[in-house]
């Protein structure tokens, strides 16, 4: 997914404590996708700007696509990131400069690793589903992953396990005993809780790790907050159990990992270091360089826009400049 606006962040060496208080709940803000799709910007908001490495977190739909052309992201560029799309209802073609040519469906995953430079497209296929519901997340690459090999996986079987009125699929991560098979580069926890019935839920967490929890549909409570779509539930670090009671029907997903605590430059659709690293890339995408070009898709490239005519700053994960 194409993205404007400017970011941060880095991983925090083995054994330092987190030291991140309390949960707080973030409004998202909607933003648009495309010509066609509105999301929900989760992450990242100025009071948080990432959650272990997860660095971007966009809700979009239930949406009606049924007379409507549906999600339309042409070609554009990605690097220094993970990006990870999940899908509750609907059809998205992925097509990427490695020659991938990939349908997502309901309960599959697609991973997309850009490396050094890779560039994509996602739309909805002409003959599909009449809604479109889902998750598009960015994961901020460390080194020297980030200056690596372009990569695509598609995951059709995911670890998925039931506990009372619960069910559990695993995205990214180990969770209860499972391990995904998706491939990330940071300790990092990315889960769907579904609850079949009005039911209580505990969940055992790592203390090391930092947690957020959204809803995509339904209604949970957590710690005295009101979770409902539309809202990130912060839930900060040091933490290893988690209660929360949702009504029937409320699906949730749970994100963590490890405090990223390098500094990130974030602008647009590139995720680097330095405002140097970024005005590169944005000059090599408009040069038809590095990204490559997007198989079976005829449409003309995204065009990046203009660079802010101040400096590119460095930000830490919860927002402050470094540097």
């Amino acid at each position: 997914m194409d993205r404007t606006e400017s970011l941060p962040a880095q991983t925090r060496p083995p054994g330092v404590a987190p030291v991140d208080p309390g949960s707080v709940l973030l409004p998202g803000h909607d933003v648009p996708l495309g010509r066609y799709t509105t999301v929900r910007r989760l992450l990242p908001q100025r009071q948080r700007r990432m959650v272990g490495a997860w660095c971007f977190v966009d809700h979009f739909g239930p949406d009606d696509v049924a007379e409507r052309p549906g999600m339309e992201v042409p070609p554009h560029p990605h690097s220094g990131l993970q990006t990870v799309t999940w899908l509750v209802d609907g059809e998205i073609v992925h097509r990427d400069s490695l020659g991938n040519v990939q349908p997502i469906r309901p309960g599959q995953l697609n991973v997309m690793t850009s490396g050094h430079g890779i560039a994509h497209s996602e739309r909805s296929p002409a003959t599909r589903p009449p809604l479109m519901h889902g998750l598009q997340l960015w994961v901020a690459l460390p080194d020297p992953a980030r200056a690596g090999a372009a990569d695509f996986a598609h995951h059709a079987d995911l670890p998925r396990w039931s506990d009372g009125d619960w069910d559990l699929t695993l995205l990214v991560g180990e969770l209860a005993g499972e391990r995904s098979p998706a491939v990330v580069h940071t300790p990092l926890l990315g889960a769907q809780l579904e609850a079949r019935g009005p039911a209580p839920a505990t969940l055992r967490l790592r203390p090391d790790f930092e947690y957020a929890l959204l809803a995509m549909s339904g209604a949970a409570r957590v710690e005295g907050h009101a979770l409902a779509p539309g809202a990130l539930l912060y839930l900060g670090a040091g933490r290893d159990l988690l209660e929360l009671t949702a009504e029937a029907g409320t699906r949730l997903m749970l994100l963590g990992g490890e405090p990223f605590d390098e500094p990130l430059v974030m602008w647009w659709n590139f995720v680097g270091r330095s405002h140097e690293e970024v005005v590169a890339a944005r000059d090599e995408w408009m040069a038809g360089r590095r990204f490559g070009v997007v198989a079976d898709d005829d449409a003309p490239p995204l065009p990046a826009p203009e660079l802010p005519t101040t400096r590119l700053k460095a930000r830490d994960r919860r927002g402050g400049f470094r540097g």
